[in-house]
């Protein structure tokens, strides 16, 4: 992020486990189309703010089921699936990060998440790496993955300015979600001097799930910058500031990852 700022969009969006047409076209009405006579075209909002990259929520395109997996994702056809997602970044000229379930050859269930920009496929995240998106690295993981501390350093000593935390976290109300997160994602972005960006899935489910509607932008010194939290889909929008980055960066009392001595703790042979 040195050369200006960088605008991000993170969705709470409602999906529908197994309608996988349904949810891609609810995609692209946020990128898009109209949203009714009571919300603005995705497009216009995002290009009003600037918006570069855009975070929809953990398994955002297939729903989230805990049983009989098959019989809802075993019809998908995640490469024509992953075109749309392409087509949709570069209509739009963005960056869109989103989720799915794919089913592999032996018929146990994984979560895919995709990363795709104006100039086509970016990444899918198969294993702990960064992505570039012009003078921005930032890194993706999954809910479950930000209770790993040191997934987000790895992250942060490969470059990343920023983690996007994608989620598909349900139970809870709004503000219990939101506290559940004040307790690990601020040190995420803290500890290693980076912005952290976190959505969840919202509304209930034909499968039995509930999903309160929280997303949150947090800066490098772990304060938060940004919260929504209801029962209604929304776009949160954030401008992360180049400057506030830079200057936690350069204050050694504010930036303590270049001074880890990772040989201290590491496991002895004893």
């Amino acid at each position: 992020m040195e050369k200006g700022n960088l605008n991000i969009a993170a969705v709470c969006m409602h999906s529908a486990p197994g309608e996988i047409e349904k949810n891609l076209d609810r995609m692209q009405s946020f990128v898009s189309e109209a949203y009714l006579d009571r919300m603005q075209s995705f497009v216009s909002e995002a290009l009003k703010a600037g918006a570069d990259i855009v975070c929809f929520p953990e398994l955002c395109v297939t729903g989230y089921v805990l049983t009989r997996p098959f019989d809802v994702y075993g019809g998908l056809d995640s490469e024509r699936v992953m075109e749309r997602l392409v087509r949709m970044a570069r209509e739009a000229a963005l960056v869109l990060i989103a989720g799915l379930v794919e089913i592999s050859d032996d018929e146990k269930p994984y979560i895919s998440q995709v990363i795709a920009g104006p100039e086509g496929l970016i990444g899918a995240g198969q294993e702990i790496k960064v992505f570039s998106h012009e003078s921005t690295t930032f890194g993706v993981q999954l809910c479950y993955e930000a209770h790993f501390p040191e997934i987000s350093t790895r992250m942060a000593l490969m470059g990343a300015d920023i983690v996007f935390i994608p989620h598909a976290s349900p139970r809870g109300e709004p503000n219990e979600k939101f506290k559940s997160w004040l307790r690990h994602l601020p040190a995420r972005a803290f500890d290693n001097g980076m912005f952290v960006v976190a959505c969840n899935q919202m509304g209930k489910t034909g499968a039995g799930l509930a999903f309160p509607g929280v997303a949150v932008v947090f800066g490098p010194d772990g304060r938060l910058l940004a919260k929504y939290m209801g029962k209604s889909e929304k776009i949160l929008f954030a401008e992360l500031e180049a400057g506030m980055l830079r200057d936690v960066r350069t204050h050694r009392m504010r930036y303590f990852l270049p001074e880890r001595r990772p040989e201290l703790y590491k496991k002895g042979d004893n």
